[in-house]
C-alpha cells in the first residue's frame, strides 16, 4: 500500500508541475516564478517526506496539534514549513520559531500577539494577511474594504513582517466565476503594493487550491496550496 502511495504522489507530482508550467505560461510567466505548497493535513509524514524527496520545498499545515505532532519527523532540512489554516491566538506560542511563514493573520490582536511571542525568542516572524475575498461570514479573512488599516496597524510591530496576501474564495462551479475573485485579489494585491507601507512587501500573493489552482496562476498567483490533488482524497478519522 505504501509503494502505491508514493507512487501516486510521484505521478500526481510530475502533474502538477507540468499544470503549474502551462498556468504560468498563460500569464507570461516560467514555472520557477509560481511556489507550489503541499497542504499537508491529515497527510502521514513518511509520505510528506517522500514528496520532498522528489522535490517539494514548501510544505504547510493547517491545524497546531497535527503540526506539532509530525514536527519532529519533517524532513526540514531541504523544505519550508508553513502554517495555513485558522490560528488562535492562544496557539501561536505554540508554533512561533517553528514555521518559516504564517498565511492566515487576519486581525490586529493575532499580529500583535505573533509579534510579541517572536520577540521573546529574538524573531521576526513572516506572514500573510487573509483577505475574505468573497465576503463569506463563515470564513476568516479580512474584508477588502479594511485591509489597508490593518496593514498600517501591523506595519509598527517589530517582530513580524509582512510578505503579502493569501485567500480562500467561494467555492464556484464555474470557472469564470472563481477567476473573477482571483483576478480581484490580484488587483488588490497590486494596489497595496504601490502604497508602499512600512514593513509591508508585497511578495507573495497565496491562492488557489487543487480544484482551481490554474485559474489562480493565470490571474497573478505566485503560491498555490495543493493537498488532494498530490496526496489523494483527505481520510478523516
Amino acid at each position: 500500500m505504501t509503494e502505491k502511495l508514493f507512487r501516486d504522489v510521484e505521478y500526481n507530482y510530475r502533474r502538477i508541475n507540468e499544470q503549474i508550467a502551462e498556468a504560468a505560461a498563460k500569464a507570461g510567466k516560467s514555472r520557477e516564478d509560481i511556489t507550489l505548497l503541499a497542504a499537508t493535513k491529515t497527510v502521514d509524514a513518511a509520505v510528506i517526506n517522500h514528496a520532498i524527496s522528489l522535490g517539494l520545498d514548501h510544505i504547510g499545515e493547517n491545524r497546531v496539534q497535527e503540526l506539532l505532532s509530525k514536527y519532529d519527523s519533517y524532513d526540514l532540512s531541504r523544505c519550508s514549513l508553513q502554517f495555513i489554516g485558522h490560528l488562535q491566538t492562544n496557539k501561536v506560542r505554540q508554533i512561533v520559531g517553528k514555521v518559516d511563514l504564517i498565511q492566515s493573520v487576519d486581525s490586529f490582536k493575532l499580529a500583535k500577539e505573533i509579534s510579541a511571542q517572536s520577540l521573546k525568542r529574538n524573531l521576526k516572524t513572516d506572514i500573510l494577511v487573509e483577505v475574505n475575498i468573497g465576503r463569506e461570514e463563515n470564513k476568516s479573512g479580512v474584508f477588502e474594504e479594511n485591509l489597508e488599516e490593518l496593514l498600517c496597524q501591523i506595519s509598527g510591530l517589530e517582530g513580524i513582517s509582512v510578505k503579502g496576501l493569501m485567500t480562500i474564495p467561494p467555492i464556484c462551479e464555474e470557472k469564470c466565476k472563481i477567476s473573477k475573485y482571483f483576478f480581484n485579489m490580484h488587483k488588490l494585491f497590486i494596489d497595496i503594493s504601490e502604497k508602499k507601507l512600512d514593513n509591508v512587501c508585497m511578495t507573495i500573493l497565496s491562492m488557489g487550491m487543487s480544484e482551481d489552482f490554474c485559474e489562480a496562476i493565470i490571474e497573478g498567483a505566485n503560491m498555490v496550496r495543493i493537498g488532494s490533488a498530490l496526496f489523494g482524497a483527505r481520510k478523516y478519522t
